[in-house]
């Protein structure tokens, strides 16, 4: 008997999540100076992590032959004054997307659904069916989530209906009245997850926390990997009903987030000038791309995150052409967007070298890739 026949049926239909590539392997496949690679695929912060985030992560490695606090206890607090809730209506999790799957582990069984749009960030998918249960994908016409659709449907069958905002790889984001509309059409027996990883992008980003006091079965996810840069170290939070929140911590493995990510986290939450400069550049960066694009004749997808889409002809071949000139973006054929790249947003001196790229590739014998219709000028 092969291990194959082994394994549960779920892990054969499980797709694989495919991260952005990494900038080693991309030198090592184009024959090009690591140093000079340029990464736009990840949605990271380009201006690199929290510096008080990183001197407490060093004087944590002091002591990295300890055990960390499996309950992460500074950092709830820290959290708690900060977000305005009770330490224990918090969890920590090895990045947020660890909290879907213990979510999904806690309230998922096979023949379970899970409402989501069809764009939806993708480890929700991957979540829902580790445990056999059902993504329903609803479409999202203009790129964005219809909340009505969503809601429509729900059936007896759903657990979680779950909405990104702003998505990846979207960029769409809704208001504050609109999702707590979509919230009171939920039945009882329905969890509504929130994923807020983008929200600190975001001058006024929604707040339910009034809608968690009042009862509603709703839970939040942020990271700390995004605005605060601190994607090495996997760290995230939820936040929710402390009943909710203790049962997910039963299930959680012991010491699922270490000594070095909770000090990191626990400083860069005071790293308010980091934050504010990182708020700041994305805005400008989000704008000079917008400029870039126009220019070029490129159509595109504005976001209130830190990435934009680009629309293409060839998602694949663009892929392919900007890493052999060193820069590296996401095609979205995972998420049934063979027409669009996701674009991170870079600093300034980063956004003028992918428009250089750009135009270097309007210009060039495979302009229509890029721009349908478009050609090379004659010489």
């Amino acid at each position: 008997m092969t291990y194959t026949q082994l394994v549960r049926p779920e892990v054969l239909t499980q797709p694989v999540y495919e991260p952005g590539r990494p900038i080693e392997e991309v030198a090592r496949d184009f024959g090009l100076d690591p140093d000079g690679i340029l990464k736009l695929a990840s949605n990271e912060n380009p201006l690199g992590p929290s510096p008080l985030g990183i001197k407490a992560a060093r004087r944590a490695l002091e002591e990295a032959h300890l055990y960390p606090d499996g309950g992460c206890y500074a950092l709830r607090q820290k959290l708690a004054e900060i977000r305005g809730v009770q330490p224990s209506e918090l969890l920590i999790g090895n990045g947020s997307n660890e909290i879907m799957v213990l979510l999904c582990q806690a309230l998922l069984k096979p023949g379970d659904e899970v409402v989501m749009g069809a764009q939806s960030f993708i480890a929700m998918k991957l979540s829902t069916m580790m445990f056999g249960a059902t993504p329903v994908e609803v479409p999202m016409p203009g790129l964005s989530h219809d909340l009505d659709t969503l809601a429509a449907a729900v059936t007896d069958k759903t657990r979680i209906v779950y909405l990104p905002s702003p998505n990846n790889p979207t960029g769409d984001s809704h208001s504050q009245a609109d999702i707590e509309a979509l919230i009171n059409k939920l039945p009882e027996d329905v969890v509504f997850l929130f994923d807020e990883a983008y929200a600190e992008y975001m001058e006024n980003p929604p707040d339910l926390r009034p809608l968690i006091k009042a009862g509603k079965k709703v839970v939040c996810t942020r990271t700390f990997s995004k605005i605060y840069g601190l994607a090495a170290f996997r760290i995230g939070y939820a936040y929710g009903d402390a009943e909710l929140m203790g049962l997910l911590g039963r299930i959680r493995q012991p010491f699922n987030v270490n000594a070095i990510a909770q000090a990191a986290a626990t400083a860069a939450l005071g790293d308010e000038m980091h934050v504010a400069k990182s708020r700041a550049v994305n805005t400008a960066g989000q704008a000079h791309l917008a400029c870039i694009f126009k220019k070029l004749g490129l159509e595109y997808v504005p976001s209130e995150a830190n990435f934009v889409l680009l629309k293409v002809e060839n998602s694949r071949r663009i892929f392919e052409v900007l890493q052999s000139m060193g820069v590296i973006i996401r095609p979205l054929n995972v998420y049934q967007l063979p027409n669009y790249v996701r674009i991170s947003v870079g600093t300034e001196p980063e956004n003028d070298r992918l428009g250089e790229c750009l135009e270097k590739i309007l210009a060039g014998p495979e302009a229509s890739i890029l721009l349908p219709g478009a050609t090379a000028p004659q010489q």
